[in-house]
C-alpha cells in the first residue's frame, strides 16, 4: 500500500514538471522579456521592402515620428486590420507620421509569411506603406512586440525617436465595424497637437509573433 502511494506521489510530480515546462515554453514563444517601453529610444531599423529597396528610420528626413506596426500575412486579427492600417497610413503620413509595417514571423515557422507572400500580399491590398521583412527576427525582439498586429508610435525629439505609445490599432481588433476607440490614431493626433499621449499602452491581440 505505501509503495503504490510512493508511485502515486512520483506520477503527480512528474505530471506537474511536465505541465510546468510546458507553460513555461509557450509564455517564452509569446512574451518577450524586455524590448521597449514608454520613453524609450530607438535604434534606428535597416530592413528590406517588397520592393527590394532597404529602409531605415533616417530615410524619413521629414518624419515628425512613426507608426510602427508588426503584423504578417496570416494572423487573421493581421488581415482584418489590414485596411485600417492603410487608413492610418492615408491619414498621418502627409501629417508627418507615416506607417512602417515590419514581418518579423519565419517562414519556417509559418510557411505563408515567405518574402515572395509579403510582395503578393503588399500588391494585392495596395499597400501605400513599406512592408518590411525582419529575416534576422532581431526588430522585433528588439522592440518587444510579441503579436501580430502590435503597435509602437515613435517621435522625433532631437536627434531621437522615442515611443510614445505601444498596444493596439484600435479597441475591436476582429472587426473595423466594432471600432469605439481609436488609440493609436488617438495618440498621434496628440503628439501633433503638442499633448501628452492619452492612453499611452494597451494590450496588443493578436497572434504570437512565429519565430
Amino acid at each position: 500500500m505505501k509503495t503504490f502511494k510512493n508511485i502515486l506521489i512520483l506520477g503527480i510530480y512528474v505530471l506537474a514538471l511536465v505541465f510546468g515546462t510546458m507553460s513555461f515554453t509557450e509564455k517564452n514563444t509569446t512574451d518577450i522579456v524586455g524590448g521597449y517601453d514608454i520613453g524609450d529610444k530607438v535604434k534606428d531599423v535597416n530592413l528590406k521592402d517588397v520592393t527590394g529597396e532597404m529602409v531605415s528610420f533616417a530615410d524619413y528626413d521629414s518624419a515628425k515620428g512613426f507608426i510602427v506596426i508588426f503584423t504578417c500575412n496570416t494572423c487573421p486579427y493581421a488581415v482584418a486590420s489590414e485596411d485600417r492600417i492603410n487608413a492610418l497610413d492615408a491619414e498621418f503620413k502627409e501629417k508627418g507620421y507615416p506607417v512602417i509595417a515590419i514581418n518579423p514571423n519565419n517562414p519556417d515557422v509559418q510557411p505563408d509569411d515567405t518574402f515572395e507572400l509579403m510582395q503578393t500580399k503588399a500588391s494585392d491590398k495596395n499597400f501605400s506603406f513599406p512592408y518590411l521583412y525582419d529575416a534576422s527576427s532581431t526588430v522585433y525582439a528588439q522592440f518587444g512586440a510579441a503579436k501580430t498586429p502590435h503597435v509602437y508610435i515613435l517621435q522625433k525629439e532631437d536627434d531621437s525617436l522615442v515611443v510614445k505609445y505601444i498596444g493596439a490599432i484600435d479597441d475591436s481588433v476582429r472587426s473595423a465595424a466594432g471600432v469605439s476607440k481609436r488609440y493609436a490614431a488617438d495618440a498621434v493626433n496628440a503628439l501633433l497637437n503638442g499633448q501628452k499621449v492619452p492612453l499611452t499602452k494597451t494590450k496588443a491581440i493578436g497572434c504570437s509573433v512565429k519565430v
